[in-house]
C-alpha cells in the first residue's frame, strides 16, 4: 500500500513547487515508509508524489512509474493491490505488451495504456490511482468499486489537487481548513460517518467508490463505472450457499499473494474465523508454514464485561478454539486504558477528522503491534453489511425507522449545539436530506413487495454509508501503522451476488447471516458457525469512561476552547456529568456509547486547535 499526491495547474510552472509537493507527500510517510518518489511533467503543468510500502516486487514497483507507447508518455501513481494481476498480465502479453517486473503497478499502467478508462472493468482489487497523459494534457483518476482505498481532491482556480488523505491536501497553501454549514453538520450530526463524496472541509471532495474522474483544460468529468444491479435471484438455497462459498474462498485465496509476511485478524467470530480457516488451508497446501493470527483484548476486560444485545459474548474462548483447530500461531495483544486514551490523539490525526474514539485508537495500537511481526493482514470487514448481521436488519422499530438506523440520536446530538448553530445548520433537516438523497440512488427491483423493497433500501444505506465508515477506519488506522489491511468480503463479485439474495435466504434458519453460516458448514467449527454475532471488542473498563469524561470537562472549563463557538455548554456539561449516561444506548452504530461520545466531543476541540480550523458561511 502507498500514499499518493498530485497537482495540476494549467497556468503554473510546477517544477518551481518542489517544497510544497514534498510537504504534501511527506504527510503520507506512514502510508509508505519504505520509499519516496516524485515526478514532474515535461510540460511543467503536472506533478506527482508517492510514498511506498513495499509488498510486491521491491525493485520493480517503484513509483511514480512512467512508460511510453506509440510515441505517447504516461505516468502513474497508485495506492492499492490488484488481486488478478496475473490474469491481466497474460491478456496484455497476448496484445503485445512486455513487462520489466512482476509488480501489479506495471500491469496497471499497461492496462491503462491499452484500454484507457475501460481498464477499471478489468481490475479486481483495492485501489486509488492517477495517470497523466502528457500528449493529451489529461489526467485520469479512479477509485475501487467499494471504496476500500481513499482518494480526496480539490479544485482551486486553475489548479487541481488530489491525495490519499486530507492532511496532504491541507499541506498545500491553496487548500484551507475551513468548515461551512455542511462541514459542521457532517461533524456534529452525522459523524463519524460522512456523506459519500464529502471531504468535510469547504469545497473538498472524495471521489466516490466505483467512480473515475478525468481532468483536462476543458474541465472535470466524473463517471460511475460500477454500481450494484438489482435483478431476480433464481438460485435455490443449496446453490446460493455453494456460490457464496466459492466466491468467498476465491477472494481469500487471491488476497494471500504477498512478497512479505501475511497474517489474519481473528476475533473468534464467524467472519474472521472463515478467513482464517481458508487461509490456514492454503498455507498448509502451499507449504508456507503455520499461519499467524492476531486478536485484541483489554487489561481486566473480562471482569468488567457485561452481556448486552449489542455485545452478547466474550470472544476469547472462540479465538482459542479456532487457533487450535487450524494450527495457527496465535498472538493476543492486550492494551490498558491509559494507552487507549493516549492513542486517541494519534487516531484523530490518522483520520484527519474526529472518529470512533477508542474503537479507532485500539485498532491503531493493535496494528502498530502487529506491524512488528508482519506487513499484511486479512480482516473480516463488510460481511455484516452484505449479509444483514446488524440488529437494525432484524428489529422492526429499526427496520422501519425513517432515518439512518445506526444513528438514532440525531435530536439529542443536535441539542448539544448552541441555539445559533442549530438555526444555521438545521441538523435534523440536514440528516433527512442526506437520507432521502441516498434512497433516491437505490437500484430498485420492479415488482418487489414493500417489505422486500425496504430491506433493499436498508442494505444500500449500509453499503454506501456504514460500511464506508468502517473501511475508512480500517484504512487510516492500519496505514498509520504502515500495515496493509485487506478485506476479502469486500469483493465486488461477492457483493453483487449477495445483493440480490432475498431476505428469506440471507436470514436462512431465522439466523442473522444465515446463508453465510450455511455456506461455511464444514469449513468453520459449529461452535463458531452458530455463535451469535459479537462486534469488534471494546473496553468495558469504567476507568475509560472516567478518563474521557474528565477530558471533556477540562475542555468545557477552558474558555479558549474553539468548541465553545458551536456548542451549548450547559447541555454538554449536563451530558458529561450524568452518571446514567455512562452505559446508555449507542449514539452511533453498536459501539459508540456515552464514553465514546465524551471523547468524540473533546476530540473536536483538539482537531479544531491542531488543524487551525475556521468556520465560515
Amino acid at each position: 500500500m502507498c500514499g499518493i499526491t498530485g497537482w495540476i495547474d494549467w497556468e503554473k510552472d510546477l517544477t518551481q513547487e518542489h517544497a510544497v509537493l514534498q510537504a504534501m507527500t511527506r504527510t503520507l510517510t506512514d502510508r509508505g515508509p519504505d520509499e519516496e518518489g516524485y515526478w514532474w511533467a515535461d510540460s511543467k503543468h503536472a506533478a506527482f508524489g508517492h510514498r511506498r510500502l513495499v509488498v510486491v516486487d521491491p525493485a520493480g514497483g517503484r513509483q511514480p512509474m512512467s512508460r511510453q507507447q506509440n510515441g505517447r508518455a504516461y505516468t502513474l501513481v497508485y495506492n492499492g493491490e490488484l488481486y488478478n494481476t496475473e490474469d491481466i498480465r497474460r491478456e496484455l502479453i497476448a496484445r503485445g505488451h512486455s513487462f520489466r517486473s512482476h509488480s501489479d503497478t506495471e500491469v496497471l499502467l499497461a492496462a491503462y495504456i491499452e484500454w484507457e478508462a475501460d481498464c477499471v472493468h478489468k481490475l479486481n482489487g483495492i485501489f486509488a490511482f492517477a495517470v497523466w497523459d502528457e500528449q493529451r494534457q489529461q489526467m485520469f483518476l479512479a477509485r475501487d468499486r467499494l471504496g476500500v482505498k481513499p482518494l480526496f481532491y480539490a479544485k482551486r482556480g486553475t489548479a487541481f489537487l488530489f491525495a490519499s488523505e486530507l492532511k496532504a491536501l491541507l499541506a498545500n497553501p491553496l487548500v484551507k481548513p475551513v468548515l461551512s454549514r455542511e462541514g459542521l453538520a457532517e461533524i456534529f450530526v452525522l459523524g463519524p460517518s460522512r456523506t459519500p463524496g464529502h471531504g468535510v472541509f469547504h469545497d473538498v471532495h472524495e471521489l466516490r467508490p466505483g467512480c473515475h474522474l478525468t481532468i483536462s483544460r476543458e474541465g472535470v468529468s466524473i463517471r460511475r463505472y460500477w454500481s450494484l444491479k438489482s435483478q431476480p435471484h433464481e438460485d435455490d438455497v443449496e446453490q446460493t450457499a455453494a456460490t457464496v462459498r466459492q466466491l468467498l474462498a476465491d477472494s481469500i485465496k487471491r488476497q494471500l499473494v504477498s512478497d512479505v509476511p501475511i497474517a489474519t485478524l481473528l476475533s473468534g467470530g464467524l467472519d474472521s474465523s472463515a478467513i482464517t480457516a481458508v487461509a490456514a488451508a492454503v498455507f498448509q497446501e502451499e507449504g508456507r508454514g503455520a499461519l499467524h493470527t492476531y486478536s485484541i483484548d483489554y487489561v481486566n476486560n473480562a471482569s468488567h464485561f457485561q452481556q448486552s444485545d449489542f455485545q452478547p459474548t466474550d470472544d476469547a474462548p472462540f479465538v482459542r478454539l479456532i487457533s487450535e483447530r487450524f494450527g495457527t500461531v496465535h498472538h493476543t495483544l492486550e492494551f490498558d486504558t491509559p494507552e487507549l486514551v493516549s492513542a486517541l490523539h494519534t487516531a484523530l490525526f490518522a483520520r484527519d477528522l474526529p472518529g470512533m474514539a477508542d474503537v479507532d485508537s485500539s485498532l491503531y495500537l493493535f496494528c502498530r503491534e502487529i506491524k512488528k511481526e508482519t506487513t499484511v493482514v486479512l480482516s473480516g470487514e463488510c460481511a455484516d453489511e452484505m449479509f444483514g448481521g446488524y440488529p437494525w436488519f432484524h428489529r422492526e422499530e429499526l427496520l422501519g425507522a425513517n432515518t439512518f438506523p445506526w444513528a438514532q440520536a440525531t435530536r439529542e446530538r443536535a441539542g448539544w449545539l448552541s441555539a445559533e448553530m442549530r438555526d444555521w445548520i438545521r441538523p435534523e433537516e440536514y440528516v433527512a436530506q442526506r437520507y432521502e438523497e441516498t434512497l433516491d440512488e437505490v437500484p430498485r427491483l420492479p415488482g418487489e413487495n414493500p417489505l422486500a423493497a425496504r430491506r433493499r433500501e436498508l442494505f444500500y444505506l449500509n453499503l454506501t454509508w456504514f460500511m464506508n465508515t468502517l473501511l475508512d477506519r480500517k484504512d487510516r488506522m492500519s496505514m498509520k501503522a504502515s500495515l496493509e489491511a485487506r478485506v476479502p468480503f469486500c469483493d465486488h463479485r461477492l457483493m453483487q451476488y449477495v445483493w440480490n439474495i432475498p431476505w428469506e435466504l440471507k436470514n436462512w434458519g431465522n439466523r442473522e447471516k444465515g446463508i453465510l453460516r450455511k455456506a461455511l458448514e464444514g469449513i468453520v467449527p459449529e461452535e463458531v458457525l452458530y455463535r451469535k454475532k459479537s462486534p469488534y471488542p471494546k473496553t468495558h473498563n469504567p476507568a475509560y469512561t472516567k478518563a474521557t469524561r474528565s477530558w471533556l470537562l477540562n475542555v468545557l472549563e477552558d474558555s479558549s476552547s474553539p468548541l465553545h463557538q458551536v456548542i451549548d455548554q450547559t447541555r454538554v456539561k449536563a451530558f458529561a456529568m450524568s452518571e446514567a449516561q455512562a452505559s446508555g444506548k449507542p449514539y452511533f452504530g453498536q459501539l459508540m456509547g456515552s464514553p465514546q461520545m465524551f471523547a468524540y466531543l473533546a476530540s473536536i476541540d483538539l482537531w479544531m486547535r491542531e488543524y487551525n480550523i475556521t468556520i465560515s458561511s
